[in-house]
């Protein structure tokens, strides 16, 4: 990895000194100077039936940075919640950071304009302040299903896809106003260093599965020395998930069962602090100078998630907590959690 960051940035000295942030830093702030809230509302599983009480409550809490994409399919119920405190008075629009994604249909370059427009009539905005490339891997749009399959049940991908032009269509939707900002989700350093390197807009965030046994320190310190953010999702190692994947007959029994809420060193820290084991777990990925986006619909735990920045894990705790790691082998979101899926896909796309 390091051969590949100095081979971009010769001179760069290293970045890694950035991820060191005190207990009040509430936000990451972007190349071009855009600040994105550290905490973000995470929505995918968030049924239109809660929608409404759960971001009531989040933005009752303090959360302005809302996390969702088209595939979640919850766009328009959130649309509606902001809707009304917009109508209230109690939020502006540029009050708040919203971001959602392509959907992995929508990766030839001349639907990305198509699907941001839906994304954005859903929510009821005339732009978003991110928007993401779902994933690195894209599938045929055989119509509205977005995860097509063939007879047997597999995944139709559309191994034509190319990065960078799509990469393209993405700045257009900068330049036409309908975001502010773009970036990348799932992709790894050799996928984001090509789209970087071609990029007239360069990406402003990348978002990751990272948690406290997967900690993503190479690819972290990647982004970093291209001054780009990172936000993780499955901050808490995402507890139900297994149930979530297991309509989609891949290999649940694969996905590695983690527990870290009640991980004891966890649990140690979690009390020396008087703070609850997920604010803990979210203290240390904020620490590190990363954006995170847990998502609960119970209100208590939607207010704790977001009260993190009234205390400092010490060098011990971070020590104690940066030994969980176990790396990729606690990796919850591969691809064989939908059946026929080729993981290498995304491998294949760079070549």
């Amino acid at each position: 990895m390091s051969h590949l960051i100095s081979s971009l940035f010769p001179t760069t000295r290293n970045k890694t000194l950035f991820f060191m942030m005190g207990a009040g830093v509430k936000n990451l702030v972007f190349k071009n100077g855009a600040k994105m809230p550290t905490v973000g509302f995470g929505t995918w599983q968030c049924s239109d039936e809660s929608m409404d009480a759960s971001i009531d409550a989040a933005l009752e809490a303090g959360y302005r940075h809302i996390d969702t994409a088209y595939l979640y399919g919850n766009e328009a119920a959130i649309g509606r919640a902001l809707k009304r405190w917009f109508d209230s008075g109690r939020l502006k629009r540029e009050d708040l950071f919203i971001v959602t994604k392509l959907p992995v249909v929508g990766y030839q370059p001349d639907r990305v304009e198509k699907y941001l427009k839906r994304s954005l009539n859903a929510l009821q905005l005339k732009y978003v302040d991110l928007y993401l490339v779902h994933q690195p891997w894209g599938l045929i749009e055989t119509g509205e299903n977005m995860l097509p399959m063939d007879e047997s049940g597999n995944l139709l991908h559309d191994t034509t896809i190319d990065h960078v032009a799509l990469w393209k269509a993405m700045e257009a939707q900068v330049d036409a106003g309908r975001t502010r900002n773009i970036g990348l989700s799932n992709f790894n350093s050799r996928q984001i260093k090509r789209v970087f390197l071609s990029a007239r807009i360069p990406p402003s965030n990348l978002q990751v599965e990272l948690h406290v046994y997967f900690q993503q320190r190479e690819l972290v310190a990647f982004c970093a020395a291209l001054d780009i953010t990172v936000c993780a999702y499955a901050p808490l190692a995402s507890p139900t998930m297994i149930p979530a994947f297991t309509p989609f007959g891949g290999d649940v029994d694969s996905i590695p069962r983690l527990s870290p809420l009640t991980e004891p060193v966890v649990v140690k820290i979690a009390e020396k602090h008087g703070k609850t084991s997920a604010q803990v777990l979210l203290r240390h990925i904020v620490q590190r100078g990363i954006s995170v986006i847990p998502k609960s619909s119970n209100p208590d735990k939607i207010r704790q998630n977001f009260q993190i920045f009234d205390f400092n894990l010490d060098d011990e705790d971070v020590r104690q907590l940066d030994a969980l790691d176990r790396g990729s082998q606690c990796r919850l979101f591969s691809g064989n959690i939908h059946k026929g899926f080729v993981w290498k896909i995304s491998t294949l796309l760079l070549q």
